[in-house]
């Protein structure tokens, strides 16, 4: 748990520094030989998600920057496992990457036998991107106005009352299958194919509850059509900041803080590796990306290659250990 708040608070503290820092960026030299063509960064997930928001957030600065056309395709599927090993098995040349996130690549190599691809051996860390809390949401008209709430019906209802993730083995899932542990009641997890259609069946009275990034809740949390009942660690910000957190409801020794972050297939030029760092580097440092990311409750980080490897290599161990103690495991 310690090595989660620590994460946090850096995340904090680097958040500030890029403001500090917004008007220093300098854009990177280009190579003789790169960038000479248009750069895709594959989304595992479907449009509307945050993972999908960020992506497009970023190719957009980054188009600017690198002067070349920077696209983002969705290949869902899986809980992020098809598009990602997609791009693990991609011609390692700088002009396809992938934006991933911890479930992808710290929590799905330990649920699933086999995701297809090896997070560490098969691609190459570029940025750290945001951070955040997961967020624990319910319709606004529902009669759950906390999780105990929540939790209390379904003690009263084993078995009916449900919980909607992203997609089986995301960190949404697991996050869902230890609340369900702590708290001893027996939740239905309805995984979906991303966070969008998940919010479109919560809205419909499908689910009861959604576990999900403060930035694909954030457009319904801003409209006021859904409630926050928690988030998975207390560091947030924007409409997120101050909201109750799992510890407060009394599920202590559960937290969990989200990562997007861009990566690029293993045996990628470490020149192109370091001019895409830099890239990203100029563009987490642009006032109105901080600002974007912050406003769907994500601080922005914009890590080292270095620093993003050694959070992936810490993350692999840490959620290793949080998949044992929750005892979930998928095909």
């Amino acid at each position: 748990m310690k090595q989660i708040a620590s994460h946090v608070c850096k995340a904090a503290a680097l958040a500030g520094l890029l403001w500090a820092g917004a008007t220093q960026a300098q854009a990177p030299a280009p190579l003789a030989d790169y960038p000479k063509q248009a750069i895709t960064i594959v989304s595992p997930f479907p449009p509307g998600g945050g993972n999908d928001g960020v992506a497009r957030l970023l190719a957009q600065e980054l188009g600017a920057i690198t002067g070349q056309s920077v696209v983002v395709e969705n290949r869902s599927g899986a809980g992020g496992n098809v598009g990602t090993a997609q791009v693990s098995r991609a011609k390692p040349d700088g002009y396809t990457l992938v934006m991933s996130q911890t479930s992808v690549m710290a929590v799905n190599p330990r649920l699933y036998k086999n995701v297809g691809f090896d997070p560490i051996k098969d691609f190459v860390p570029i940025s750290q991107i945001t951070s955040a809390p997961l967020v624990l949401v319910a319709r606004a008209e529902s009669p759950y106005k906390t999780l105990n709430d929540y939790l209390d019906a379904a003690r009263k209802q084993p078995g009916v009352i449900t919980y909607a993730t992203p997609g089986n083995g995301t960190m949404s899932h697991l996050m869902g299958a230890l609340v369900s542990q702590k708290a001893g009641v027996k939740l239905v997890h309805v995984p979906y194919r991303g966070a969008a259609p998940a919010i479109t069946d919560l809205m419909g009275g499908t689910v009861d509850m959604l576990i999900t990034s403060p930035a694909s809740a954030e457009p319904m949390v801003a409209a006021g059509k859904l409630r926050i009942l928690a988030l998975s660690h207390e560091n947030s910000i924007g409409l997120f900041k101050g909201a109750p957190t799992l510890k407060q409801a009394g599920m202590d020794g559960i937290t969990a803080d989200d990562w997007y972050g861009l990566f690029a297939p293993a045996g990628t030029p470490p020149d192109r590796i370091a001019y895409l760092a830099q890239a990203v580097e100029q563009a987490m440092k642009s006032p109105g990306v901080i600002a974007k990311i912050n406003s769907g409750g994500s601080w922005a980080v914009g890590s080292k290659p270095d620093a993003f490897k050694t959070r992936l290599q810490e993350d692999a161990v840490y959620w290793a250990g949080m998949v044992k103690t929750a005892g979930v495991s998928l095909d």
